[in-house]
């Protein structure tokens, strides 16, 4: 067998054609498809006119190639082709128990514009479904996939009083080893992961806590609220180390700088009803920048942040340079939605939120070999890629942008039916849910924007979603005061109910390291889940 590497072609030696082998009309035809005639049982003929094997090109997400050109059977499934992988990258590793798992995606053309799609089943179903021609090369991008498996939650194993209004907020530090909560009572409390008992319940809010936000080192906890005050936490000590009138109205969201960017992990940016976001320095207290532009209230990677915004814009501001007046900058406006932009989600929040930190639950030595490992961890999930970006809207649709490359969306993203609640997208970067006041969540390919899936289940408006840390499973909250699991990517049935509230549920967390879930609800309490 000869390959032609350019031209894409493949001659096969001691080829059979005509009467001796009836399946192989060659001389009948002059359609390269229909040369290779598959038996089939009668029922399955989906497949009759594709040839029994394709040629195809491993790259890594870089674009190298790995190993040569490759004749592989048109039925390999995604557990073949990641076992073909595994082979060429270690030649030497026998061990089945340490094999890592991969993705596949193809390039398609449609509309003039290529898209990634991923290989959901056999390589078949996606030259049938895209139309691809099984003369040329298929080139295959592979991604790992988490090695470790983040077991389903089921039940719940602690339901925790103490707050006296509703709950807003539930988070997981970045290692997975504190709870943090606030609500309408204005305090704030840390809660022992471990024993599911209170630590400590901090006042210094006269009004509603609206937003939380861990520093992705976690050592510091803000907390901002109704009046417009942003409270610095000490979590260890749950202690105020500093308590800053930031704004003149409501503080909508918080976002911390992500650790690979700063290692000292010590600025914010908080975004207001007052229509200003600005960046502040954790320690000196000091307003670094006041970023004005948005024309109303502001909802709110790489040397840039993102703010959205009742005005119906998103605004890219540049937070870096040499030059202090470089910060606070504006790079582009991002326009293309009809209503409010309620909330957005970068490919990378995973990776910025967890910092250094992983599964494994690591400990460091010093700020700098965490500040190295956090470095080395978004570098491994960027791998040369864009960075992604998903708005949602009260118009009831999302956009899917590449903010950092262009002011244009890459797609407009239909099908919900009423104002967009929540997007999340999942830990590798591969899928985002968005969650909905139409009772329904959505799936969809992080990397096309394709829709994959809709999970029917809530009967009321869906709140918040969470991934688990591997990609496989998703949460949901909702106003019909129950959690949902759901396996993912293409479990479009709810695999548990998580019941127990007595009202709705408007908090949402999964543990960096996989082992619980914590819902906060109108009912005043948090519940943990776990397997």
């Amino acid at each position: 067998m000869s390959v032609n590497k350019n031209a894409g072609g493949i001659a096969w030696a001691g080829s059979l054609v005509g009467s001796q082998n009836p399946n192989n009309l060659g001389y009948r035809y002059s359609h390269a498809h229909k040369r290779y005639k598959k038996t089939t049982d009668g029922d399955d003929d989906t497949d009759m006119d594709l040839p029994s094997s394709v040629v195809v090109q491993f790259k890594n997400r870089e674009g190298e190639e790995v190993g040569n050109l490759i004749d592989i059977p048109t039925d390999s499934d995604v557990d073949a082709m990641s076992s073909l992988v595994h082979s060429l990258l270690n030649p030497e590793e026998d061990d089945e128990s340490k094999k890592t798992p991969y993705s596949f995606y193809a390039k398609v053309k449609r509309n003039g514009v290529e898209d990634d799609i991923e290989v959901t089943s056999t390589l078949a179903s996606l030259i049938l479904q895209h139309g691809l021609g099984t003369e040329d090369v298929i080139a295959l991008t592979y991604q790992p996939l988490a090695v470790f498996r983040v077991r389903p939650v089921t039940r719940c194993t602690d339901t925790m009083p103490g707050h006296t209004e509703a709950i807003l907020h539930v988070s997981y530090s970045p290692d997975g080893r504190h709870l943090a909560s606030g609500g309408g009572d204005t305090t704030v409390r840390f809660w022992d992961v471990n024993t599911s008992l209170p630590r400590f319940t901090c006042h210094g809010h006269k009004n509603h806590v609206l937003c939380t936000a861990w520093s992705p080192d976690g050592k510091r906890f803000a907390s901002a609220d109704k009046n417009g005050v942003l409270i610095l936490w000490d979590p260890l000590k749950g202690k105020a180390v500093s308590t800053i009138k930031a704004h003149s109205k409501h503080i909508t969201s918080i976002a911390w700088e992500p650790m690979h960017m700063n290692k000292e992990c010590d600025r914010l940016a908080t975004a207001s009803k007052d229509s200003l976001v600005k960046i502040w320095h954790a320690r000196t207290k000091r307003c670094i920048a006041t970023l004005a532009g948005h024309l109303d209230s502001v909802e709110g990677g790489e040397g840039l942040l993102y703010t959205g915004s009742r005005d119906r814009t998103i605004k890219a501001w540049c937070v870096e340079g040499t030059d202090p007046k470089d910060v606070g900058k504006l790079v582009r406006t991002l326009k293309g939605h009809g209503h409010r932009v309620n909330t957005l989600a970068l490919s990378c929040d995973y990776v910025c939120r967890t910092g250094p930190y992983d599964h494994r639950c690591t400990k460091f030595a010093s700020d700098d070999e965490a500040h190295q490992a956090a470095i080395e961890k978004y570098d491994a999930f960027k791998a040369g890629e864009p960075e992604r970006m998903v708005s949602g809207s009260d118009d009831f649709t999302l956009f899917l942008w590449h903010p950092k490359e262009s002011k244009q969306p890459l797609k407009r993203l239909t099908g919900h039916q009423q104002a967009v609640n929540h997007i999340a997208f999942s830990p590798d970067g591969r899928y985002f849910a968005s969650a909905s006041f139409d009772k329904k969540t959505k799936i969809w390919n992080g990397k096309s924007g394709d829709f994959l899936s809709t999970l029917h289940g809530h009967v009321g408006a869906v709140y918040q979603v969470a991934w688990s840390s591997d990609s496989r499973f998703l949460v949901t909250a909702s106003k019909d005061s129950t959690a949902k699991l759901w396996e993912m990517p293409g479990g479009k049935k709810c695999k548990e109910t998580l019941p127990g509230h007595a009202d709705e549920v408007y908090a949402l967390d999964w543990s960096p390291n996989g082992s619980s879930v914590s819902t906060g609800s109108k009912d005043r309490t948090i519940k943990i889940w776990k397997h």
